[in-house]
Parts: structure tokens; sequence; C-alpha cells
């Protein structure tokens, strides 16, 4: 059952009301926040979770940052959009600050030790086919996941995670030889190559890995080139995308393997006009 316009908007208000704080670094609690909205919405307590997961994914599909508790769910009423849009709108000042800071923060080295053992997140997202439109009127221009995902300082921490647990992987399966192998490719030539390590599969063949690092989850939308794109169908049996997420709290990663029509839906970001 759709959700009222006035429900709507308490659900909205009390979205961001717990996103001011967590941008700010305060702690807030989601449960009392839930049970006391619930009386407000009818007693729904059980789809209140439901709809803050659907208000992330308003904000993930106009390339804005979102509560790192709720991940984003994508089918949601166009009502739920258009409030977000409104109170952003409204709010405009406040949050295009905090999104620009949550984009280009430097990230800080992990100084816990990693347990490659259970990095990999063998449950990737399955590739959904999009129903939502994309937003006609976008209160804030810029697209801050984008942003986030080429500061250059998270991007090399992620392929750093990679390129170790590349090594790691092999050396254990008794690889050494082929763990001596695994190349940074984006560092040691820069961008521009279609992916960003090369590594071996145990049988020595050639892996092409690309590395997209989030700070949010793993259903986070990703990014990539036209050059990315033809990469992958030109190698489409060996390239690999591992997607590294949570990065500043527990970082984790899945990995897809084929072109990027196998794994994901894909919309256009920029049209070329000639004239």
């Amino acid at each position: 059952m759709n959700w009222t316009k006035e429900e709507v908007i308490l659900i909205v208000n009390d979205y961001f009301e717990m996103f001011r704080l967590e941008l700010d670094s305060k702690p807030y609690n989601k449960t009392s926040h839930r049970k006391k909205l619930a009386p407000l919405l009818n007693n729904r307590e059980n789809s209140i979770e439901f709809k803050h997961r659907n208000i992330s994914g308003v904000l993930a599909n106009m390339g804005l940052p979102y509560i790192k508790g709720y991940k984003p769910l994508f089918r949601y009423q166009q009502l739920l959009e258009d409030e977000v849009i409104v109170f952003l709108e409204n709010n405009k000042s406040f949050f295009e600050k905090e999104f620009k800071k949550f984009a280009d923060e430097k990230v800080e080295p992990n100084t816990k030790k990693i347990n490659f053992e259970t990095l990999i997140d063998k449950k990737s997202p399955t590739k959904t086919k999009v129903t939502e439109k994309e937003p006609v009127f976008l209160p804030i221009k810029t697209n801050y996941l984008a942003k986030e995902q080429s500061n250059r300082n998270l991007g090399e921490m992620g392929e750093q995670l990679v390129y170790n647990y590349e090594k790691w992987r092999l050396i254990k399966a008794g690889k050494e030889k082929l763990a001596e192998r695994v190349e940074w490719v984006s560092k040691e030539k820069g961008d521009g190559t279609g992916f960003d390590i090369l590594s071996k599969q145990t049988n020595g063949k050639d892996m092409f890995i690309e590395v997209k690092t989030t700070k949010l989850a793993k259903e986070t939308p990703i990014y990539f080139s036209r050059n990315e794109w033809k990469f992958a169908l030109l190698k489409n049996k060996d390239f690999y995308l591992y997607r590294v997420f949570n990065f500043t709290d527990k970082p984790q990663m899945f990995i897809n393997r084929g072109n990027y029509e196998s794994f994901c839906s894909l919309r256009p970001q920029t049209f070329k006009g000639y004239f």
C-alpha cells in the first residue's frame, strides 16, 4: 500500500535528521527513531526500515551519498522521490557542503590488519532491471558518488588492497612465481588501460582486474568510462570487477567476471553531439 504525502514527509524528515547526525559524526539510535516514528505512521514499524532504504535508493539514484546503515532499495513510489527533492532543495547549502566533504576527504590507511580469508563477500548484488526514471530535476547537480569514486586517495587505497590480496591468494595456492608477476598497472602506467591490476589465475592465465572502491554499501552504483567498457568487452572472459565497499569501516569486496552488461544494468551518463 502506497504511503500518503503526509506520511512520506514524516519519514523523509526523520531520515535526514539521522543523516545530519551521521555526517557530523554524532551518534544516534535507529531503533529509537523507528519506535518514535511508528505511532505517527499507523504503527507500520516493520515497513519503516524498508522506506528508509528506499530513501537511500532515491539518493543513490541521484548520485548522492546516503546513510551507511540503510542499503539502497531502488523500487520506490514517485512521491518519495518528489519529497526528497523538496527536502534537499530547502536544505541545499548544508547537504552540498557535507556531500563535497564526503567525496573529497582523504581516507586514512586502515591500521587494523586485513583478514584476507574473510575479505570476499560471495553474495554480489544480483543484476536487476532498472525501473526508476532518472530524476528530471536534481536539486544538487554534482554527482558526489562519481566524485567519491574518482577520489585518487580512496581509489589508490582500494587498488592497494586488491593488489595485496592477489599476491596473498596466489601464495596461498602455492603459486609464488605467479604472485611475483602481479602488476599494479594503473600505478605503473597510469589510467587509460581499461583496467587497474594484471594478476594471474592459478593456471597462469591473465586476469585483467578493474577496482572500484566506495565507503558505502555494495549496492552503491559504479561509474566507468567508455574505454573501460570497451576493454571489458574485448577481454570478456578474462575481465574481473573487484568492487571494494565499506572501505573505512570494515573493507570487503565482491568479484564479478565478464563484461559490464553481464553483471549490472547500464545507464548512459553523457551524450556527444556533432555539428
